[in-house]
C-alpha cells in the first residue's frame, strides 16, 4: 500500500467531517458559515480527489485559505499515520523533531565581544518538554554582554514556551498578550512566569531577534511580543503573519484539521500579526541577518 493512497479514504465523509469542524470552531463565526458551506459546495461538485490523502488535503487546504488567507486554517497530510485523539497528530510530529534538535536549541555559541547566539527551532515545543533544555541554555547566555536569538528556522509552537523564554529576557512580570475566544471574550490572558529556573539575561542588554519569512505562529509572537515592547530589535525579513492559535482534529489516519480557535490582541499595539507578518526593525536578507545584528551589538558600547 502506497502512503499517498488509502482504500478506506473517503473524501466526502473527511470534507463533511472538516466542514462540520471548521463551522462549529473557527475563531470567525461568519467566515466559518462562509467556509463551511464553501467546503460541502465544492463536494457536491466532485472537486475533490478520492484517491489521494495528500492531494485531497491540498485541495482543501487551497479553499479553507481561499476566504481570508488564514495560515493557520489546513487539512494536513501525514506520511505516517496519526492517532486519532485530538491534538495527537501534531504532537507525535513534534516529538520527533524535538528529539531531533536538542530539544528545540540546536545552536548555541559565544561569538567575539562577549555576544551570544542562541537558536531555537524548529519549534516553540510544548513546555512540559522544553522547558529544561531551554532553561539551561538560557541560563548559559546569561552573563553575555549581548544576545542574538536566531528564529529563523522556527515555524510555531506553545505559547506557554514564548512566556517561558520571556521570562529570561525581561524584568518582572509583564503581560505579553490576550487571547479572545469566538465569542469575542477574554479566553486566557499571557504574562511571563514570576520564576524561571536558572539565571536571567534580564530586561536592560542588547537582544537582536533574527527572522526569516519562514518564522510563523509561536515564533512571531516572540519576536512581536519583544518588538511591541522595547525590549529587542527585529532583524531579518518580515515573517508568514500567523496570529491565531489552533487545534487539531484527526478526519483520517493521515490527514490532520487545523483550525484556529483565538485570536491574539497585544496589550500595547491593540493587534497582532495576522495577515501582515512582524516587519522587522532593520530589513535584510535572512541569510545576512546574523551578521547585520553582529555589527549592531559590536557598535553598541560595552
Amino acid at each position: 500500500m502506497s502512503s499517498t493512497t488509502s482504500p478506506a479514504l473517503d473524501a466526502v465523509t473527511v470534507v463533511e467531517s472538516t466542514a462540520d469542524l471548521v463551522g462549529e470552531n473557527y475563531v470567525f463565526p461568519e467566515a466559518a458559515r462562509e467556509l463551511a458551506a464553501l467546503l460541502r459546495r465544492r463536494s457536491a461538485e466532485g472537486a475533490y480527489p478520492a484517491e489521494s490523502a495528500q492531494e485531497l488535503a491540498e485541495a482543501v487546504t487551497a479553499d479553507l485559505r481561499s476566504v481570508n488567507g488564514d495560515l493557520h486554517l489546513a487539512l494536513k497530510y501525514h506520511a505516517v499515520p496519526v492517532p486519532p485523539e485530538q491534538g495527537a497528530a501534531v504532537l507525535a510530529t513534534m516529538r520527533r523533531d524535538f528529539d531531533a534538535s536538542l530539544g528545540g536549541v540546536p545552536r548555541m555559541e559565544l561569538l567575539d565581544g562577549g555576544v551570544a547566539v542562541l537558536e531555537i527551532a524548529p519549534k516553540m515545543f510544548p513546555l512540559d518538554w522544553a522547558a529544561q533544555p531551554l532553561a539551561a541554555a538560557l541560563s548559559l547566555v546569561a552573563p553575555a554582554r549581548a544576545l542574538v536569538l536566531d528564529l529563523r528556522r522556527n515555524t510555531g509552537g506553545d505559547p506557554d514556551t514564548v512566556a517561558f523564554v520571556c521570562g529570561y529576557l525581561l524584568d518582572g512580570r509583564t503581560h505579553l498578550n490576550t487571547l479572545l475566544s469566538r465569542q469575542g471574550e477574554v479566553a486566557e490572558q499571557s504574562w511571563t512566569p514570576p520564576f524561571v529556573p536558572g539565571a536571567r539575561f534580564g530586561g536592560s542588554k542588547p537582544l537582536y531577534v533574527l527572522t526569516s519569512g519562514n518564522t510563523f505562529s509561536a515564533a512571531e509572537e516572540l519576536a512581536y511580543d519583544l518588538q511591541q515592547l522595547g525590549r529587542a530589535e527585529i532583524v531579518g525579513e518580515a515573517t508568514r503573519g500567523g496570529a491565531h492559535p489552533r487545534e487539531g482534529w484527526t478526519v483520517h489516519p493521515h490527514l490532520e484539521l487545523s483550525v484556529p480557535v483565538a485570536r491574539a490582541v497585544n496589550p500595547v499595539s491593540g493587534t497582532n500579526w495576522e495577515g501582515t507578518g512582524v516587519r522587522p526593525d532593520v530589513p535584510c536578507d535572512a541569510e545576512a541577518a546574523l551578521d547585520r545584528a553582529l555589527t549592531l551589538a559590536l557598535a553598541r558600547p560595552a
